[in-house]
């Protein structure tokens, strides 16, 4: 990249920037918040569009699929490049394309708008007294700036899609005091301390207790008035998480969070059916707008289905095949089945967490045993992780930031000799990040507090 000191720069000046908030605890206007992002992000498009270097799947990959769109063909067979998901972002490649705005900047608007819109989503995923300090944070993040204004990758625009869907899901109301069974267990457990009746009720509110979270008592003393709001609530986040799912088919790793937040089964399952809808319609929509016909539908779903099992770019697999991108379907099949046991052991082992620690959780916990990664990957945490940060997160954070900045910045400056003897130093170099993010998963918080009733931290009735 041409302009790598001045973005390095910029990079290290919102890092400090965001520790230093931390320290001093700042607690500035979204306004600020919001100024801070745009410039960063906005001054990071400019340069990366100026510059003779750009990434090869923004080049070779998503402009086409945005110019297969003006052609009325498939973006997924019909463009030179290849396009492995729905066709809702190459829509608005195609809208910018036909609006003549130069691809440099354009295939960058579309990131940039989204990535700035969600830094106000971070804030309210936070929720409480430190929220706009979250907000800020996600506003400096280095990672964030590099895949949104440099790579231009869609990440931003399926995490605004589901952040959307969390905020949506968990209503209104401080996080931390998530509402009507904390307030109705603590104010049975003081009635029945003042009778002298600690035992009984302890038993009761046991798992499997008549009194247990979730039990006939719950439901029986729940605002009826309230069902419709909660169905409402239910059935636009899952929508939100359907948009996710346009844009790219990771954030089905963050359905069971979504789905947890809700309060009952029937908008769980509200939730759940209203996720399908938006991918099921804009793949409707290829007959229409792109010129799909329906005899090529099956092949268009089997390839945006279709994984490259491409491997040594991170991790134990740049370890296994010497730091260089390999096509090996043998890492790749037992890095998949590696992946989805240690899902179901996050998953129970992070049962009784909040859903976004349990998300956070799933998400680190990919990054770790993927054998398979672009940097633009590591983006998938920074909302939930800076909205509740851990012990180790900002050492996490820096450490893939300085990770992604390497490969964006500084690779960028040699011949292609060059480039791929320096990549089998860095892609293998990953593997100091692995146990960094370990401990960056919330292990402090695999029972919520507002999980357990009887736990003496848990909120207190209003």
């Amino acid at each position: 990249m041409d302009y790598a000191i001045l973005t390095g720069f910029v990079l290290v000046t919102g890092v400090v920037l965001a520790l230093v908030a931390q320290w001093r605890d700042w607690r500035p206007s979204p306004v600020l918040v919001l100024v801070v992002g745009i410039v960063f992000r906005v001054l990071i498009m400019v340069l990366a569009a100026m510059s003779r270097w750009q990434p090869v799947d923004f080049m070779e990959s998503f402009k086409p699929a945005g110019e297969a769109i003006l052609r009325r063909q498939d973006p997924v067979i019909g463009s030179e490049g290849g396009w492995h998901f729905l066709p809702t972002i190459p829509y608005v490649y195609g809208l910018l394309l036909w609006l003549g705005i130069p691809w440099e900047i354009g295939g960058r608007l579309v990131t940039v708008v989204a990535d700035i819109a969600l830094i106000p989503l971070v804030g309210k995923l936070a929720g409480g007294g430190k929220a706009s300090l979250r907000a800020f944070q996600y506003a400096c993040n280095p990672l964030a700036i590099l895949v949104a204004s440099i790579h231009g990758q869609v990440e931003p625009v399926a995490l605004l899609f589901g952040v959307a869907a969390f905020v949506v899901a968990r209503g209104p109301g401080d996080p931390e005091r998530p509402g009507l069974r904390i307030d109705v267990f603590a104010l049975a457990r003081e009635r029945v301390a003042a009778l002298g009746l600690g035992g009984a009720v302890r038993s009761l509110t046991a798992p499997g207790g008549a009194l247990a979270p979730g039990g006939s008592v719950r439901t029986a003393l729940a605002p009826r008035d309230g069902d419709s709001a909660v169905m409402r609530r239910a059935i636009i986040a899952g929508l939100l998480m359907g948009l996710a799912l346009c844009a790219k088919s990771w954030p089905i790793w963050l359905i069971p969070g979504m789905l947890l937040l809700l309060p009952t089964f029937r908008s769980r399952l509200a939730a759940f059916v209203a996720t399908a809808v938006p991918p099921i319609f804009f793949l409707a929509t290829l007959p229409v707008f792109a010129g799909t016909s329906l005899d090529q539908l099956p092949e268009v779903i089997r390839v945006m289905g279709d994984v490259r099992p491409i491997v040594g770019e991170w991790g134990y697999s740049a370890i296994l095949v010497g730091g260089d991108w390999t096509l090996h379907s043998g890492i790749a099949t037992f890095g998949t089945r590696l992946i989805y046991l240690t899902m179901l052991v996050v998953a129970f082992l992070w049962r009784r967490a909040d859903p976004i620690d349990l998300t956070t959780a799933l998400l680190l916990a990919f990054m770790v045993t993927t054998p398979r990664l672009g940097a633009q990957y590591l983006l998938w945490f920074m909302p939930f992780l800076v909205a509740r940060p851990t012990r180790f997160a900002w050492p996490a954070i820096i450490g893939v930031s300085l990770w992604a900045g390497c490969g964006y910045l500084y690779l960028t400056q040699f011949d292609t000799d060059t480039w791929w003897a320096m990549h089998s130093i860095w892609s293998r170099a990953s593997i100091v990040l692995l146990p960094i993010l370990v401990m960056a998963m919330p292990w402090a918080r695999r029972v919520s507090k507002a999980s357990d009733p009887l736990s003496p931290t848990a909120p207190a009735a209003a």
